[in-house]
């Protein structure tokens, strides 16, 4: 398999990437806008993509915005907010009809490319600020979205395992951003915010799909170029912890099923040589349904409703969900502890190993059939300055013996245990 060929281009306060495929019949544009994770701004950087997506000074509201969505043949943009080891990226997402499938040959692509300039470079403003009833509407909904992630227990108790493990870090910081912030985030205030982060943020620009590169080059010219912005790379690298004590924090909900959610320390990152060993150590441990915790403590001995790991490949930790009733939390801890025991003795075959690799080759094949997809490994591979072809990642993910597994899952740490209980559960 081969990586769609990638031409990568510095210009004028952005980082142009394009791949030219006859793979998709739409081309998708995606501008990504990197900046480190800090306490101060991170509600803003979740509103702002909500706010940017309602209005434009051509467009002024949400109405007219979208008819100019509809009108070029349904193309549609999307945005998101994530974090990359210690670093906040937004995202924008556009795919765009490609015009060659048309009977009419209208230049949509730069009909297209002029609208997501509006987007991200000419929001609507009023005075000194974003329009009041935009910012008003998306504060709300926003609000509601942080207060909500109460109800869904699982990601709660996820929420709460990375204030405990990782306190004083800034992959602590909520991507959704904190209730408290919304009273001081006025229209003029967010919008001061988004004019400091159009001009410093780190950003890349990915065209993908079956065009004419020099026109594209041209219109990305035109329609990202920010001058007074040299692109620096801003990058906040993530610090390895040893852990002196693992940590057991219980905490008490009205809840039904309780939530345990193990975090440990793997000190691996994307890039690192023995990052493909961490891919196959996972899919053993956790990752597939043919794994330890699941066919363990899921099948064997019935004591969690689910049970999964995956790791953050940023930030080098490896998180364990599972759902257990109150009163089994003793036994499911003490079964999970011993599968990852299970596996720094090497307790799996050589076999398992080897479907374990095609399992994890095809789920990464499956990714980067998808333009998206693929968009995001190549952006994963160059924020950690681990850039290859497909083939070559491929490859390495296949060299992976059982000796790399074992090596791996015995530098891995238990840092925090986090039991999310009813009010009646036990310890």
């Amino acid at each position: 398999m081969k990586l769609t060929e990638e031409t990568l281009l510095e210009k004028e306060g952005y980082r142009l990437h394009i791949l030219p495929s006859k793979k998709y019949k739409t081309i998708n544009i995606v501008a990504k806008f990197k900046a480190p994770l800090k306490r101060e701004g991170i509600t803003e950087r979740a509103l702002l993509p909500h706010v940017l997506q309602k209005a434009t000074n051509n467009h002024p509201n949400v109405r007219s915005l979208q008819s100019a969505f509809e009108n070029l043949y349904g193309t549609a943009l999307s945005s998101d907010g994530s974090k990359k080891g210690e670093n906040h990226v937004i995202s924008f997402r556009m795919e765009v009809v490609n015009e060659a499938y048309l009977n009419d040959q209208e230049p949509i692509l730069e009909e297209a490319f002029k609208l997501f300039h509006e987007v991200l470079f000419d929001p609507k403003v009023e005075g000194d600020g974003f329009d009041e009833a935009i910012v008003s509407r998306e504060k709300q909904t926003l609000e509601q979205k942080i207060t909500s992630i109460k109800d869904d227990k699982m990601s709660y108790a996820n929420l709460r395992l990375m204030d405990h493990m990782c306190k004083d870090e800034p992959y602590a910081l909520h991507v959704h951003g904190y209730q408290e912030d919304m009273a001081d985030i006025t229209p003029d205030k967010l919008y001061g915010y988004y004019r400091q982060m159009i001009k410093n943020d780190m950003l890349d620009v990915y065209v993908i799909g079956d065009m004419d590169q020099a026109a594209v080059e041209k219109m990305t010219d035109q329609y990202f170029s920010r001058s007074g912005s040299n692109n620096d790379d801003n990058d906040q690298v993530s610090v390895s912890k040893q852990v002196e004590e693992p940590a057991e924090i219980i905490e008490r909900e009205e809840v039904n099923q309780g939530k345990l959610h193990l975090g440990y320390r793997t000190n691996t990152k994307f890039g690192d040589d023995d990052y493909y060993a961490l891919q196959i150590f996972n899919g053993l441990f956790g990752g597939f349904p043919s794994s330890k915790l699941f066919m363990n403590v899921r099948e064997k001995h019935s004591l969690a409703y689910y049970a999964a790991s995956r790791f953050e490949s940023h930030k080098g930790l490896l998180l364990v969900f599972s759902g257990v009733d109150p009163k089994d939390y003793g036994q499911a801890k003490t079964i999970i502890l011993e599968q990852m025991e299970a596996m720094k003795k090497g307790d799996f075959t050589e076999e398992q190993v080897q479907e374990t690799t095609e399992q994890v080759v095809n789920q990464l094949q499956e990714t980067m059939d998808n333009a998206n997809g693929l968009i995001e490994v190549l952006y994963h591979q160059m924020l950690s300055g681990a850039e290859m072809p497909a083939n070559e990642l491929i490859d390495n993910i296949r060299k992976v013996t059982k000796r790399d597994v074992v090596a791996m899952a015995n530098k891995i740490e238990l840092d925090t245990i986090y039991f999310l209980t009813s009010n009646e559960g036990g310890e």
